[in-house]
């Protein structure tokens, strides 16, 4: 019974690193269309760029703590890493400045982290 409770509560860990990431993947978007009306839109994409890059790392975090105790299927680790990988890729190209395959892959990523939030 315990461990189910463990379980559960890993699991929910999981499902609020989910949120987190989409929901920072989404205010990302919101600062991108600041970025081009307003002065103070640069500064918020930049520090929500780090802020989304970072709920991508707990999202790792969390997939890993919720399987490791468990023993069950490391195929969340996988999702998680594979955002971890975009939102990598994604950093290099804002500073990059390259804007035609930038935003389709926050339009991407922010799909995928609603399809991995429905999911859970």
């Amino acid at each position: 019974m315990a461990t189910q409770a463990t379980a559960q509560r890993r699991l929910s860990f999981l499902q609020i690193a989910i949120t987190l990431q989409t929901l920072t993947i989404f205010l990302q978007a919101v600062s991108a269309g600041l970025l081009l009306a307003s002065s103070y839109g640069e500064t918020l994409h930049s520090v929500g760029a780090r802020v989304m890059y970072g709920a991508s790392m707990l999202y790792v975090l969390a997939a890993v703590l919720a399987w490791k105790p468990g023993g069950g299927s490391p195929r969340p680790i996988w999702h998680a890493s594979g955002f971890l990988v975009l939102a990598s890729v994604q950093v290099v190209l804002g500073i990059a400045d390259v804007p035609s395959v930038h935003l389709p892959l926050g339009v991407l990523m922010f799909g995928l982290s609603v399809l991995a939030l429905a999911r859970r």
